[in-house]
């Protein structure tokens, strides 16, 4: 998906200049990419939530009109927003071309119900909820569908496990997980507890049956 987003040049530099930009609604940005000099600008902080909150979310391409200097195409970066609310301190627009591969971080996105979660009461634990991968930028997926519904306890998914998309590659280690299907803490506590019990009555076992031994050797 390609928008596009209107850039004002000559904005002044400094924490307190970009403090009052954004009071007017407006969000410190920095192009670069391309051998070109990194340009300064300011983007309208409401426009720039719409672009970036597409289905194609911040891999968006995004063609920057900017002022007196014609139109860029672009991607998202790095953000910088505040911890808490939907807004942005900083952008850096990276320009790109069509026909050259870039590299960014994709979401993953889990599909189906495991069947360890189903039949045994396992849950899912996601540890890694993006890839990095490289592509040509119409051709980065919105996100890397991966069906679960056949892990059962213990299974995991890795980097190599990922479906395989044309145009897309995964840079991430190939052996690096993405997701597995783990017991819950508290089962796995009073799974050792039983197994500490059956062991106690093992000992006890084998101390009375040692103790009953000795009797009948006097």
């Amino acid at each position: 998906m390609e928008l596009t987003l209107r850039a004002e040049t000559g904005r002044p530099m400094g924490s307190r200049p970009a403090r009052r930009l954004r009071r007017e609604g407006l969000v410190p940005a920095t192009v670069y990419g391309r051998e070109a000099e990194p340009v300064s600008v300011a983007v309208n902080a409401r426009e720039l939530y719409s672009v970036l909150h597409t289905e194609a979310g911040l891999n968006a391409l995004i063609t920057l009109d900017i002022e007196g200097s014609g139109s860029l195409l672009t991607m998202a970066k790095e953000i910088q927003r505040h911890p808490f609310r939907s807004e942005y301190y900083h952008v850096d627009f990276l320009a790109i071309s069509l026909t050259e591969k870039v590299t960014t971080d994709v979401t993953v996105h889990l599909e189906g119900e495991p069947v360890g979660v189903r039949l045994s009461g396992g849950i899912i634990e996601t540890l890694r909820s993006s890839v990095a991968i490289e592509a040509l930028p119409r051709g980065i997926p919105s996100a890397i569908v991966v069906d679960i519904s056949d892990l059962d306890i213990g299974d995991i998914v890795k980097i190599s496990d990922l479906p395989v998309l044309e145009g897309v590659d995964y840079l991430d280690d190939p052996d690096a997980p993405v997701v597995t299907v783990a017991l819950p803490a508290a089962i796995i506590a009073e799974e050792e507890e039983v197994e500490g019990l059956e062991e106690g009555e093992e000992g006890e076992e084998a101390a009375e049956s040692a103790e009953a031994e000795e009797s009948s050797d006097e």
